[in-house]
């Protein structure tokens, strides 16, 4: 069973694409040129939806699809490991 997906409009682009890589083909299909632009690391979804005047509820639904369809999904949130208090390293 896959688990429930959520974007959190506090995680980075980067971060999105990276996990889901799937989910770079939402960004392009917005015309939105976060891939491998170096701010990335820093805007988040939010972010980038407030600087294309796109809606972050409608274009977080994109996100999801994309994701749900990535076989990748499931992977360890670099977000979550930075607000978590456990320091041992990451599932391979």
């Amino acid at each position: 069973m896959k688990p429930t997906l959520a974007v959190d409009t506090k995680m980075t682009v980067d971060e999105i694409m990276r996990r889901w890589p799937a989910t770079i083909r939402v960004f392009i299909r917005h015309r939105m040129l976060c891939i491998g632009y170096p701010i990335g690391v820093f805007h988040t979804v939010g972010d980038v939806c407030d600087a294309h005047h796109a809606d972050a509820e409608a274009f977080s639904r994109e996100l999801v699809a994309a994701m749900r369809s990535d076989d990748a999904i499931g992977g360890r949130s670099a977000f979550e490991a930075a607000t978590s208090c456990d320091n041992s390293p990451p599932p391979a």
